[in-house]
């Protein structure tokens, strides 16, 4: 088929999510888990002692994925409701079926359970993304947990770090993350069938009271879908805060996957580190020696999107009414499943830049020096205290002198200011004995070591057999 280019196209589904992440969101799998809902049901309802028979539910069963959307949708043109055209288009492939179909529930029902569903999918995809990241950063970290480099505080130089221990600073914040995403997907629960306000009551006249069977249909119902159990309680549909719980955690993600891109920017603009960066790349159409930072300016575009999208279901769940109003549907539907694509794009160029990482350590090294003087000079005026000299007087020197040098771009010079100072009684060889990087990198190594033994590897043993993903981006 060939591309149209006079319609409008999602760049999710053209540029950035995976195929595997689209087809959770699509309508195949949308509509054939409506169906998988509807075996599920009748079913249960066979087992339980309504008129269904095996005969029926083999029928529906061996049909789940013949959907005939053209059926489906010349009938939502008549009926406008797009659950009833698809009850009528499974009972045009399943005709011993048709009666039986969508037996005692409502809308939700199918709707509902399958949104449930179809986030327990995205989030399963999202978890296995987000651990291939947390493997490859902290791999990073270990490899370079003893190579210093400077530490800023208000984006000024500070005292030293390592690379590997910065590392640490990411993986930890996406560990914090991977934890919200695991306790969110182990609360997730089915709405299961409640009826049009939550009350059951269409059960209650099929099953003639008896609670029991009805308790009994939800149960087999959840555990046919994969779940523990369905909600305890709701009005027609599932809460709608369970969307805004779910996209507050894609969230977290995107603002953890920012904070890591915006500062491997400003890493790749001091030419300490930069993204992986390809033979035939071209960085500027106007300057051929320019090297963007593109992959992780992705990052912090999509990023910024999913943080701004949480919005989204904070309102619609704040303004659902009573036992529930349709001004969620369409914004729901765009707002959760753009959530999940933009958080599957921002792990997959995540995976693609961790794998890859380049290191400058030449350059690292010569910014350290440069710097280190300044850090050094407390050093210099307690050795100088020691032998009998002014705090004050040493400490109004030393600021004196880094005044003029750093404003005349000579920090260069400041070692020899001090060793020709016999104020300092120091010589410019017994400076440079205490610039060396390694002494001031404090517990780095130590640190990179065990955070990765106790908080990394557990996650890691416990996910073994997801590791090693690669991903491959689109321009």
């Amino acid at each position: 088929m060939s591309k149209n280019y006079n319609s409008y196209e999602s760049p999710f589904c053209t540029r950035y999510a995976s195929e595997e992440m689209q087809y959770v969101f699509s309508a195949q799998k949308k509509f054939s888990t409506f169906r998988r809902l509807w075996v599920a049901l009748a079913r249960a309802e066979m087992k339980l002692g309504l008129n269904v028979t095996q005969e029926q539910v083999d029928e529906l069963e061996k049909n789940v994925d013949n959907i005939d959307f053209a059926v489906a949708e010349a009938r939502e043109r008549e009926v406008r409701h797009d659950v009833m055209s698809h009850v009528y288009a499974y009972g045009q492939v399943c005709p011993k079926a048709a009666g039986i179909i969508h037996l005692g529930a409502t809308s939700c029902y199918v709707g509902d359970n399958t949104d449930i569903i179809v986030m327990r999918d995205a989030m399963k995809i999202v978890h296995r993304k987000l651990v291939n990241v947390i493997a490859n950063l902290s791999a990073f970290a270990k490899k370079y947990k003893a190579m210093p480099c400077l530490a800023y505080t208000h984006l000024q130089p500070a005292q030293l770090t390592t690379v590997g221990k910065r590392a640490t600073l990411w993986t930890n914040e996406l560990l914090m993350d991977l934890e919200d995403l695991e306790y969110r997907m182990s609360k997730l629960q089915l709405l299961g069938q409640k009826g049009t306000t939550g009350t059951q009551a269409s059960f209650v006249e099929l099953f003639n009271g008896d609670t029991e069977k009805i308790d009994k249909l939800e149960k087999m119902i959840a555990e046919e879908m994969g779940f523990e159990k369905c909600v305890p309680v709701s009005g027609q549909t599932y809460s709608r805060k369970i969307d805004t719980q779910i996209v507050n955690v894609l969230a977290g993600i995107a603002a953890s996957c920012s904070k890591f891109s915006n500062d491997l920017r400003i890493l790749a603009s001091f030419k300490e580190m930069e993204e992986p960066f390809e033979k035939k790349q071209i960085g500027s159409s106007a300057m051929p020696y320019k090297r963007n930072p593109m992959r992780a300016e992705r990052i912090t575009s999509l990023a910024r999107y999913v943080m701004i999208d949480s919005l989204n279901p904070e309102f619609t769940s704040a303004t659902q009414w009573f036992e529930r109003t349709l001004d969620d549907s369409a914004n729901k539907r765009i707002a959760v499943a753009e959530a999940f694509l933009a958080v599957d794009s921002i792990l997959n160029i995540m995976i693609n830049i961790t794998d890859g990482l380049v290191v400058y350590e030449k350059n690292i090294r010569a910014r350290i020096m440069r710097e280190l003087p300044f850090m050094a000079t407390e050093n210099i005026m307690m050795r100088a205290v020691q032998m009998g000299k002014n705090r004050q007087e040493l400490h109004e020197q030393i600021r004196e002198y880094s005044v003029t040098v750093k404003a005349e771009s000579r920090e260069d010079e400041l070692v020899d200011m001090i060793a020709a100072d016999p104020m300092f009684m120091i010589t410019k060889e017994e400076i440079m004995a205490i610039l060396k990087p390694e002494s001031f990198i404090g517990r780095c190594p130590e640190q990179v070591d065990r955070f990765i033994a106790e908080c990394v590897e557990p996650v890691l043993n416990a996910n073994k057999d997801v590791l090693g993903e690669k991903a491959e981006l689109s321009v």
